[in-house]
């Protein structure tokens, strides 16, 4: 009986052991709060337990592993395993993935950026850039075009945005720049203060954001169609950890992207947006609509000088940025 015990608690604990060896955990770094721009994030790691039986999942923080501007520099160290982030946060960090947020591109459905970002990163010099910070792009996190809450006159022709300090990251600062406005980047967690204290008087972010950190609870306008560009936010994780993954994991994280990627578009267009017109409506905020005229003249002041300066300086930094630009240029032509 004792041996018969013994055998028996010998095969638990080796039973314990082999479960434990099975499991796999995962932590996440976002930032904020859960809100639209994390959903696909959120869908992935219910994808990801559902396929593995529980035995691989994501623990995702908000903020309480590191700054969203850093959140590349801890992919770098490991410290870990996925994260997200903002190619305008520090562009000399992930200068390829930059060409996706010149402004004026012309991209009109989120199902459009999520293909272009998708041809980027599987690009072999866009992976050998994100490589440096042992990087693997997973998936984007494709946002419609940007455009701006303000205090203070609503500007009426885009002569007002002249001396106008703006957030604005990425191609469109460079934009808002063209037109006279003062850009300034800074990180989406920053912006409200930023607002309520006088630094900025306007503020670019897609309408979650504007929704997610509080822009529209003192703006006064809106503008409905400046639409100068997108930034482009991926998703990344660790490749040491990634390729350390037991084979069934890794075929059920990569297996869950496009799945997870659809689900956040319906989330976007159907929620997101359908929340966005009445939050404007109920707190009495301008809608502010530029002339086609206007829209044309700012498109050819901004967009083909920063595609210009992009591609010099990246030719510089030994990136293929002329044909990263004609494969980003190329597809949005094919597709309209």
């Amino acid at each position: 009986m004792r041996k018969l015990l013994g055998r028996t608690a010998f095969a638990a604990v080796s039973l314990a052991f082999a479960t434990e060896a099975m499991a796999t955990e995962w932590n996440v770094s976002l930032w904020g709060k859960r809100r639209a721009f994390t959903e696909h994030v959120e869908k992935l790691a219910e994808l990801v337990s559902e396929k593995t039986n529980g035995e691989f999942t994501l623990n995702i923080s908000y903020g309480g592993l590191s700054k969203n501007t850093e959140n590349l520099d801890g992919i770098a160290i490991g410290a870990f395993e996925m994260a997200q982030f903002c190619a305008g946060y520090h562009r000399d960090k992930n200068p390829s993935i930059t060409v996706l947020e010149l402004p004026f591109l012309g991209v009109t459905s989120l199902e459009q950026e999520i293909a272009l970002s998708k041809a980027v990163y599987q690009h072999p010099a866009t992976q050998e850039d994100l490589a440096r910070w042992d990087a693997t792009l997973l998936m984007p996190s494709p946002l419609p075009q940007y455009n701006l809450v303000g205090v203070g006159d609503a500007p009426t022709t885009l002569a007002d945005f002249e001396g106008l300090s703006v957030r604005a990251t990425g191609g469109i600062g460079a934009a808002m720049e063209t037109i006279g406005a003062v850009p300034t980047s800074m990180s989406a967690t920053e912006v409200r203060q930023a607002m309520d204290s006088g630094i900025v008087k306007a503020v670019s972010f897609a309408p979650h954001a504007h929704m997610s950190f509080g822009t529209i609870e003192n703006g006064k306008w809106w503008t409905t169609n400046l639409n100068p560009g997108t930034v482009n936010c991926p998703v990344v994780v660790n490749t040491p950890a990634l390729e350390s993954l037991p084979e069934a994991h890794r075929e059920a994280l990569l297996g869950s992207v496009d799945e997870a990627l659809a689900y956040y578009v319906d989330y976007y267009n159907n929620q997101t947006m359908a929340a966005w017109g009445p939050a404007l409506e109920e707190r009495g905020i301008e809608q502010v609509t530029f002339s086609d005229e206007e829209i044309a003249a700012f498109k050819e002041a901004a967009a083909a000088p920063a595609a210009a300066a992009w591609i010099e300086e990246n030719t510089a930094r030994g990136l293929p940025a002329q044909e990263l630009y004609d494969l980003v240029t190329g597809m949005i032509a094919g597709e309209s």
